[in-house]
């Protein structure tokens, strides 16, 4: 088994365990590549720390292993945002969708979050991940969930907001268009969002209420016209509670990163269609 505790690659004959240090596990690497994509997984079992760094480097990433989503954060307010962050959902201390919206928090929305559980999660307990996984599952389970090009983890999670796309509209524009302009409409929706997700996030600054409502409105309005239905649906509710509050000194932005979440699980669920 990979070893716990190193700060340099492991392959797949070692066999021993040793005791894990403060440090976290690097596991694996993706040598040759030129972007190697780094995995971060969190699990309070170590054994199942050991098992998921021999899947992870069977599916080409370099993963950096945690007993704890304290330990997670601990290491994400100091270091670059990894490609994906694969995480138990019941473990001592923070966990589940609390620590979701962390990670989320911690690391921006273009990281992928992947929660994994030995039994089925409710839809409404995992809303602040972009997948799930239920164990055991295998290194092409994991390369599955973790490639943008494909839509299956993000297109099957239920959210919160229920559905992420309608598909009855999708399908109407892509019987009209030719595939290079339908993918360019939904660009095009989603850049529009996301410029206007930064002019809210400076009215936010500002506490301009009515800036903040109107980009919402404009937003809500866009998106539902592509059927982008949770976008849509979160655009409504920040059109219609306005500003975040500020809580001792410190201004929320969870709804705008939230919004830009749903945009990178809209995103990969195009890029898989």
């Amino acid at each position: 088994m990979a070893s716990v505790g190193r700060q340099s690659p492991v392959t797949l004959e070692e066999k021993h365990l040793v005791e894990p240090p403060a440090s976290p596990a690097v596991i694996g690497s993706n040598e040759g590549a030129s972007e190697p994509r780094q995995l971060l997984l969190i699990d309070d079992d170590e054994l199942s720390r050991e098992v998921l760094g021999l899947i992870a480097v069977e599916a080409k990433f370099e993963a950096i292993s945690f007993e704890s989503g304290e330990a997670a954060l601990a290491h994400l307010s100091s270091a670059t945002p990894p490609f994906a962050i694969l995480s138990d959902m019941q473990m001592p201390g923070i966990s589940g969708d609390d620590l979701g919206r962390r990670l989320r928090t911690a690391c921006g929305p273009k990281t992928l979050l992947l929660a994994m559980s030995g039994s089925q999660v409710p839809g409404d307990e995992v809303t602040a991940f972009d997948g799930f996984l239920l164990k055991p599952f295998s290194a092409h389970d994991l390369q599955t969930a973790c490639e943008h090009r494909t839509a299956a983890a993000v297109a099957e999670l239920p959210t919160k907001n229920g559905a992420i796309l309608d598909r009855t509209v999708y399908e109407k524009f892509s019987g009209s268009l030719p595939p290079t302009q339908l993918a360019g409409l939904y660009a095009m929706c989603l850049s529009d969002a996301r410029k206007r997700i930064e002019t809210m996030r400076r009215a936010l600054a500002d506490g301009d209420d009515d800036l903040y409502r109107r980009s919402a409105h404009a937003i809500k309005g866009g998106c539902g016209m592509v059927g982008a239905l949770e976008l849509t649906k979160l655009a409504a509710v920040m059109e219609r509670e306005g500003l975040p509050p500020v809580v001792e000194g410190v201004t929320d932005e969870g709804p705008l990163t939230q919004f830009m979440a749903a945009s990178f699980r809209l995103e990969r669920m195009l890029e898989g269609t």
